[in-house]
């Protein structure tokens, strides 16, 4: 089928519209769904052009996650990381053309197969005050939020084991990686269109068509989530994680 500049087979179409529905689910607190997202349109897009195609679908998705949970973030966190996120996301431009499938393939698995580690680590743990808050955790999980979110939208992975750190609750969680997201993605939009030419009009309004599905999934997101205790929440991010792992590696 020809979709503007797009030549799509109807399993292709059916991938896009599976990646808007787990996309508007991520925003609203179902994380590890937008990491399974990433995979799956690589398929179809190949890896730098994929995340320029996805990022339109995440800053649409973004603005529902922060209108439903946006009274809940945590500023203290965010103030922390943004400046750092900046500069993740600058060092992933420009690597980002030297990157081929091959090794974005690789980035993304590793990303989220450490960050599982990380937070099963956590976890063990148990008690707060054991766990990393000192100020070059924050800087660190900045930079590795903005260059992965750069290179292959996979920064979920990394706030989560940031925020799983600080035990955060879960409406917090949700509504300070929300924040967290609505202002780093938009702030990739320009390195996208003017320095790697991946979002353009065609791909912009492919985009578009998606978004009555990223409604659904936003949606059903709240709905999962509304269930979920604070403990309960945690597992599940880890295991959602955990899938997105099993996914990629498979």
């Amino acid at each position: 089928m020809q979709l503007f500049s797009f030549q799509l087979t109807y399993s292709e179409i059916a991938i896009i519209l599976a990646v808007a529905l787990l996309t508007g689910m991520a925003k609203t607190g179902v994380q590890g769904a937008g990491m399974l997202s990433v995979p799956m349109l690589a398929v179809v897009f190949g890896g730098q052009l994929s995340s320029g195609i996805l990022l339109p679908m995440l800053v649409l998705a973004d603005v529902f996650g922060v209108w439903y949970y946006h009274r809940h973030a945590s500023w203290l966190h965010l103030k922390k990381l943004f400046p750092w996120a900046a500069l993740g996301v600058g060092a992933g431009t420009m690597l980002g053309n030297y990157i081929d499938d091959s090794v974005f393939k690789l980035i993304m698995a590793s990303t989220i197969v450490v960050s599982v580690v990380i937070m099963l680590w956590l976890e063990r743990l148990g008690e707060p005050e054991q766990v990393p808050d000192q100020k070059w955790f924050a800087q660190a999980t900045g930079v590795a939020g903005g260059f992965t979110s750069m290179v292959g939208n996979l920064a979920g992975s990394v706030m989560s084991v940031y925020l799983l750190s600080v035990r955060m609750p879960k409406n917090a969680f949700i509504g300070t990686t929300a924040w967290f997201f609505l202002v780093v993605n938009w702030f990739k939009v320009p390195f996208h269109v003017f320095a790697w030419n991946t979002i353009t009009w065609n791909t912009v309004l492919l985009d578009l068509l998606t978004l009555p599905v990223i409604l659904l999934g936003a949606w059903l997101g709240i709905l999962v989530v509304r269930r979920l205790s604070d403990t309960a929440y945690r597992w599940f991010i880890i295991v959602m994680t955990l899938m997105a792992a099993i996914g990629m590696l498979v």
